[in-house]
């Protein structure tokens, strides 16, 4: 089971990422967002930040269809997030190894070309 605090740890590792702070957790990379807390919006309500839940980007609409139809009880999305290749995961769902892949997979996707082989 994974955590914000997993999120945080793993996010940090990479090169050159930024920590944008805030009440829950959003890093960056190259001034590209890849993983950040979900922004909750509940009907006459303000936005509530969700450490229980992470943004992550995926790439491509594709990638983001394959995980939400194969592993419906990790990955959500809502109209919002139409058109954008994120998905929202479900830490409490989401083991640590599986978790460092998504983070990882979505740092390289936004990292600029000259990091890419900053990692293996």
């Amino acid at each position: 089971m994974a955590d914000a605090y997993d999120v945080r740890r793993l996010a940090l590792a990479l090169p050159d990422v930024e920590e944008i702070d805030c009440d829950g957790f959003d890093f960056r990379v190259g001034g590209k967002g890849f993983v950040w807390s979900y922004p909750e919006r509940r009907p006459g309500k303000g936005r509530v930040l969700r450490t229980d839940i992470a943004v992550l980007f995926v790439g491509d609409e594709a990638e983001k269809q394959a995980l939400l139809i194969g592993e419906p009880d990790l990955f959500f999305t809502n109209q919002g997030y139409d058109g954008w290749p994120l998905v929202m995961a479900r830490l409490d769902a989401l083991d640590v190894g599986r978790l460092a892949e998504l983070v990882t997979d979505a740092w390289r996707m936004r990292a600029p070309e000259s990091l890419s082989g900053e990692i293996d």
